[in-house]
């Protein structure tokens, strides 16, 4: 089992921590990437595989909008998590256990829409891998259908290589939760450690360690044009109020 796996499986029952409100967030970003899909022409008729589905939390808000979703993921603990949780929301998708880099190995059919959100991607260790996921996914496109991700700024963050993310602080019933990230850098690529402290009425100190390899806009954008895709579009921050930057790439119709 690599790093990726290990560091998702640990995660995955303590994932939503990183939220002050996960059932909140679902709804949130599922709004939020409807919008982006109505803007290129889908409605909730659309079917669509989210392919690097952690615990459920783009999934989940997206089937409780009508969307037709497959979710999967190479993590088996994420999967577990989705599952459960996607019953608690009384919302139905199909889950299967899919490596991103061979999904033609689990699903023969193709969707509407593919995404793969939170910085999935740059767990990619190398351009030749990134490349491989790329073309991997593009596979599972229908013409004139989309691949949307979510990548982190690596363009603004390899300027200064930061050895930390802020803390994030969230009031609970029994104290505060502290969450918080370091960043080990070796070149583009870093060593991350994620960091959940429970303050309440015992202190209770978790530590999940994986990696990553900076991946700037452009460089990606490569890799989604030579791999299939015929349009690639950014969208930031400022304009979909979303905490990273995502990325589009459309497949002409024949």
């Amino acid at each position: 089992m690599d790093i990726t796996q290990t560091f998702y499986d640990n995660l995955s029952t303590q994932y939503d921590k990183l939220f002050s409100d996960w059932k909140l967030a679902t709804r949130e970003q599922a709004a939020l990437l409807d919008r982006l899909f109505r803007a290129r022409g889908f409605d909730r008729s659309a079917e669509i595989l989210d392919c690097a589905c952690g615990i459920g939390t783009q999934a989940i808000g997206l089937a409780a909008l009508g969307y037709e979703v497959t979710a999967s993921d190479l993590s088996r603990g994420a999967l577990t998590e989705a599952r459960k949780r996607a019953e608690e929301n009384g919302v139905k998708i199909r889950f299967d256990r899919a490596d991103f880099c061979a999904l033609s190995e689990s699903f023969s059919e193709q969707f509407d829409i593919v995404i793969a959100m939170d910085n999935a991607l740059p767990h990619m260790p190398t351009r030749e891998a990134l490349a491989a996921a790329v073309n991997s996914i593009a596979g599972r496109v229908r013409s004139g259908g989309i691949f949307a991700a979510s990548i982190r700024d690596y363009d603004s963050l390899l300027e200064t290589k930061p050895p930390y993310s802020p803390p994030y602080i969230h009031r609970t019933d029994s104290g505060q939760r502290v969450s918080f990230q370091t960043w080990d850098w070796q070149g583009d690529s870093y060593l991350l450690t994620q960091y959940i402290i429970d303050d309440g009425k015992t202190l209770a100190v978790n530590k999940f360690v994986c990696e990553y390899r900076a991946t700037r806009r452009e460089e990606l954008t490569e890799l989604l044009l030579a791999g299939g895709f015929s349009k690639v579009e950014w969208e930031f921050p400022e304009e979909t109020g979303f905490y990273q930057p995502i990325v589009i790439a459309g497949k002409e119709k024949p």
